[in-house]
């Protein structure tokens, strides 16, 4: 039980770090700026060892029964983590500007259709993958980073659909509805479904 109460707090901090990553994407006019500095998200997720759902279910066809028995810990406290820090942000001065960008975001997103959205997520979690892993394994400390700065930079840029961030994204443009709950789990399943691709394909060649 003391366990699954430190992943769902540290699922809480990695939803709060995304949140920061969004909160800077929402802030600044230039797209690729703003793509760049999302990286502050995933970068503190990394450093101090978050639970950020992207990144945990990759690994989930290589650890134990526990280890995904622990993901919709991961998950829900990475909603708690979006929403509490969407909420603050709202009363604040800056509130307003980016409840009107990320509402105008999330419009788009909620008028596409669940097959769209669910092949966005996917590819977002084939360059998460590409991130996290290129973080922990890249023999390179230059590498390390470039691998996480690469992979958040082309999934933004690209439109990519990630979970995590649109929890707080919805939760800044007043958008919850039965809809976005709907392509949120959708995103999830994609999510979940990129993020197992190359680890699958990885495992395939090393026992080919």
């Amino acid at each position: 039980m003391k366990r699954r109460a430190k992943t769902f707090v540290y699922g809480i901090l990695a939803g709060f770090a995304i949140s920061l990553g969004g909160t800077v994407f929402l802030s600044v006019e230039d797209r690729v700026v703003g793509a760049l500095l999302f990286t502050v998200g995933l970068f503190t997720v990394c450093t101090f060892g978050f639970n950020l759902f992207t990144g945990k279910v990759c690994y989930v066809f290589e650890r134990d029964r526990d280890y995904a028995l622990d993901l919709p810990f991961v998950w829900l406290g990475n909603l708690c983590g979006a929403v509490l820090t969407g909420f603050l942000e709202l009363q604040t001065r800056t509130g307003a500007a980016l409840a009107e960008r990320a509402a105008a975001m999330c419009a788009v997103k909620l008028g596409d259709s669940p097959l769209s959205i669910f092949i966005l997520a996917v590819f977002c979690n084939l360059l998460i993958f590409i991130a996290v892993d290129g973080y922990a394994k890249n023999p390179h400390e230059l590498g390390k980073y470039l691998s996480l700065f690469f992979g958040i930079l082309t999934f933004i840029l690209c439109g990519f659909e990630h979970c995590v961030a649109n929890m707080y994204y919805f939760t800044v443009g007043g958008a919850w509805s039965a809809k976005a709950v709907g392509y949120l789990l959708i995103m999830t399943l994609g999510n979940a479904a990129g993020g197992v691709i190359l680890p699958l394909l990885r495992r395939w060649k090393e026992k080919a």
